[in-house]
């Protein structure tokens, strides 16, 4: 849900439901990474509330499109993370094979 005015689209705070400080902290260093943005933080209104409220401020373009990009730039680099990881555990397992293990419960 978004809360901003109608005049001004350059500032807006935004309310995800069901989401924590994992996503909230990433995002919001997500938008500091974006000269367009002048403020961003978030907050989280109550503990026991899943709810977290990110407020964005730019330079002028509109909050929405530059939280969406956030979003998508967050996206690509959870991606690559994800490759990175894949890639490193499949060369893991080639280089290192399983060694077969000998169970003997007389030794």
């Amino acid at each position: 849900m978004e809360h901003g005015t109608l005049t001004d689209h350059s500032s807006a705070t935004f309310s995800l439901t069901e989401e924590d400080h994992t996503l909230a902290n990433a995002v919001r260093f997500t938008l500091n990474q974006d000269p367009r943005v002048t403020f961003c933080g978030y907050s989280i209104p109550h503990p026991s509330d899943a709810r977290v409220n990110i407020r964005v401020q730019t330079t002028g373009d509109p909050a929405r499109e530059v939280l969406k990009d956030a979003c998508q730039d967050l996206m690509l680099m959870c991606r690559h993370v994800s490759s990175t990881f894949d890639k490193a555990v499949d060369e893991f397992k080639i280089t290192n094979p399983v060694k077969e293990m000998n169970i003997d419960s007389n030794k």
